[in-house]
């Protein structure tokens, strides 16, 4: 007979059982938090400050830049918690909201770098027809669609994990809340979650991979064979070439994470991918879009002139 227990809290993992890295893995991502939000937060008060950037990209950007904010904040602080912590505990309230607010963030943000595939494809591919198909109310629909697509997706994981009995063991074999490794501690049926993870996420993880990879290859296909001018071809090229670097980063560990079954090895292996598109790839976006976009850099300075 199994062991049906009402469960109040669940136990983390910690991100290695080394104690001597706790401290070293603590500074590491506290960094990496500290330049996720700050590097972020300037590029969204730049988007929304400076008129000049008032266009569908940056636009996009923004939105970006608010949701790898989100993104990250969603279980960063409580690894960094756990890192300084001898009881890694999370109650079950603050798990089931921890698991919504990563789908939530996760699933739109996949969406979003999506439509900022097609919105390059639109202003290299189609450059007269831009403004008219990539027109103000376009931009904000698109976005509020992602947006919501993104927050019922995550309602439904949500709401089905809340529903099932946890058996014997609390201890969740993850450094935060995630669909896989809750199922694996649940009694009962959990056809109808699986089939959600599987289905669903795998569905919404892939489409958006795929629709995002299209629109560069189209991208890639029309420089190469309707650009003459090699100024012309280095600019667009260099342009979706940072862009291409945040999709890949994103999109590969969170497509491998959700197509491929669980097992004990790969929840190892989850862990790593999570680190990657939930710590690295939302720190690297205010880098990427900065270091190598004229623009921003200069709405930048001209908001640090005007504070001084």
């Amino acid at each position: 007979m199994l062991n049906r227990t009402s469960v109040t809290e669940f136990l983390l993992l910690p991100v290695t059982d080394i104690q001597v890295l706790q401290p070293v893995l603590f500074v590491l991502f506290l960094a990496i938090y500290i330049v996720n939000v700050a590097g972020n937060g300037a590029i969204l008060m730049v988007v929304t400050s400076d008129p000049r950037l008032h266009s569908p990209m940056y636009f996009f950007l923004g939105n970006l830049a608010c949701i790898d904010i989100c993104f990250s904040t969603v279980s960063l602080p409580k690894m960094l918690e756990n890192f300084l912590s001898t009881h890694k505990a999370i109650s079950f309230l603050g798990c089931i909201s921890q698991l919504h607010f990563f789908h939530f963030m996760g699933s739109t943000e996949a969406m979003l770098l999506a439509v900022m595939g097609f919105d390059r494809f639109v202003a290299i591919c189609k450059p007269l027809h831009y403004t008219l198909i990539m027109n103000h109310q376009v931009c904000i629909q698109m976005a509020v669609t992602v947006w919501i697509i993104g927050f019922f997706h995550a309602l439904l994981h949500s709401v089905m994990t809340s529903r099932l009995n946890f058996c014997d063991s609390n201890q969740i074999n993850h450094f935060f809340c995630d669909v896989k490794p809750l199922l694996k501690l649940a009694c009962g049926n959990t056809e109808l979650n699986w089939w959600l993870v599987n289905n669903v996420t795998g569905t919404i993880a892939t489409g958006a991979c795929f629709l995002t990879f299209l629109s560069y290859f189209y991208i890639i296909i029309y420089l190469f064979f309707k650009t003459h001018s090699c100024r012309m071809l280095r600019k667009a090229l260099s342009t979706c070439a940072s862009h291409f670097v945040v999709v890949v980063l994103f999109h590969v560990p969170g497509v491998f994470v959700y197509i491929h079954p669980a097992s004990s090895s790969s929840m190892d292996q989850d862990q790593i991918s999570a680190l990657m598109y939930n710590g690295v790839t939302p720190v690297l976006n205010p880098l990427i879009y900065t270091l190598r976009n004229k623009e921003v850099k200069r709405a930048l300075r001209r908001v640090i002139s005007r504070s001084q």
